[in-house]
């Protein structure tokens, strides 16, 4: 494994954050993501179904993991169930986990095979009532392809159809949205291998570099620092690129005079860092470019001060709408015609600042936890304004990863350069 997992104690404490939420003979049951294939005999690289990795720890195909905390014998209310090794193998694939290590790994005392599962579930299923079962519920997830847990599901209900099925996703969901000390500083660690990243290139950008190059540095430097690459598909956005929120082709050259857009981030342990940072292709920001990236600036310090516990996310977006408009107006941007002429479902500044400014962020990108509750300690948000000026050819965001405490907050990326003086330094050394 080339990252430092997780103590089993913190998967240990995840499962019974689960288990005092379900109902009386329950059972839950859990599967690892399928590998995904490419064409011919290509596969994907193998990413753990980010709930089973929550709750075991477990980072290989072919798990799972059921719960079934009523059940009369206390060996059988907690059972992993991994993919059986052999030689062949371990000398095609390499190794897998032993019962000793996924026991190490998870804190799980009963590890079995997982061609033992049918005729195990079997038998709890027998004295069970709730079956929850697990799906992707994120709000912006568009499943095409149909997952293992996806099959499993029509599976079971096939075969005992008479058991009352109920959603895991909204427990999971509660549960993962409030992080435990140890998933920051995970969280922490993919933070410090971004920085690194961001400060290679720094010295590496001038006129007439390519975006993807600037990306192999970035990927150069992930790597070697034990991440695995990139948390999401980078963005490098130079010029007028800037202003597609989700340029991801990385091919122009940057331009003397220009801005780079960076939105990357690096995987470390299966979390995820994201951070956005825009800096000038030959080391000087214009007057113009620096207006707009301190105002960008400010409004992110406000809304950083605004992510506090028992704030609502939707009246949040609201007020750094009214913060970002007000910069808006200073930058001439905006007009009070502008404002006092506009739709409310669609304010103007939406013209030049048009996503939302934070999100969930842990072992998804984009975490799961509703955007409707109340913030709580342990969440852990982006913060993301931006400016878009495409008929200047600007766009500016600024991006840090901030985790919320009963007072005021951490800033898991507080050493990453953000101050333009410190940025043209940097660059000009």
């Amino acid at each position: 494994m080339r990252y430092e997992a997780l103590p089993a104690a913190l998967y240990v404490k995840n499962r019974k954050k689960l288990l005092k939420k379900l109902p009386k003979n329950a059972i839950v049951v859990l599967n690892s993501n399928d590998i995904m294939p490419t064409n011919a005999d290509g596969t994907m690289r193998f990413r753990q179904n980010n709930d089973l990795l929550y709750l075991t720890g477990i980072d290989q195909e072919e798990t799972v993991l059921v719960l079934c905390p009523d059940f009369p014998n206390p060996d059988m209310r907690e059972i992993l169930f991994l993919r059986e090794t052999d030689e062949h193998i371990a000398i095609w694939e390499g190794h897998k986990y032993t019962k000793e290590e996924a026991y190490a790994a998870s804190g799980i005392k009963n590890i079995q095979w997982v061609s033992n599962f049918e005729s195990v579930f079997n038998t709890l299923m027998a004295l069970s009532e709730g079956v929850f079962l697990n799906t992707n519920e994120h709000l912006r997830a568009a499943v095409a392809v149909e997952t293992r847990d996806a099959r499993f599901i029509k599976n079971c209900k096939k075969r005992y159809p008479l058991h009352q099925y109920h959603r895991l996703a909204p427990l999971m969901q509660e549960l993962r949205a409030v992080k435990e000390k140890q998933e920051w500083e995970q969280l922490q660690k993919a933070c410090d291998i971004t920085e690194a990243g961001f400060r290679r290139i720094l010295s590496y950008i001038k006129p007439g570099v390519k975006e993807y190059e600037i990306e192999a540095e970035y990927l150069h430097e992930f790597v070697r620092r034990g991440s695995r690459g990139f948390a999401y598909e980078p963005i490098i956005a130079s010029g007028a690129n800037a202003c597609v929120l989700h340029y991801i082709d990385n091919k122009e050259v940057c331009q003397d005079g220009d801005l780079i857009l960076f939105d990357v981030g690096a995987e470390y342990g299966n979390y995820n860092a994201d951070m956005s940072r825009a800096i000038p292709v030959n080391g000087r920001f214009t007057k113009r470019q620096r207006d707009i990236y301190q105002a960008v600036l400010r409004v992110q310090r406000a809304a950083m001060d605004l992510l506090r516990p028992g704030t609502n996310i939707q009246d949040y977006h609201k007020e750094v709408g009214l913060i970002m408009q007000s910069e808006l107006l200073g930058l001439k941007l905006l007009t009070k015609t502008d404002i006092k002429k506009q739709d409310p479902q669609k304010p103007a500044y939406k013209k030049y600042f048009m996503h939302g400014t934070s999100h969930h962020l842990g072992l998804d990108v984009h975490d799961v936890g509703t955007m409707y509750n109340p913030i709580k300690p342990g969440m852990v948000f982006t913060v993301e304004p931006g400016i878009y000026v495409m008929e200047e050819g600007i766009g500016i965001r600024l991006e840090n990863n901030i985790v919320i405490q009963k007072e005021g907050y951490l800033d898991l990326m507080k050493n990453i350069p953000i101050e333009a003086e410190e940025i043209e330094e940097l660059m000009n050394r």
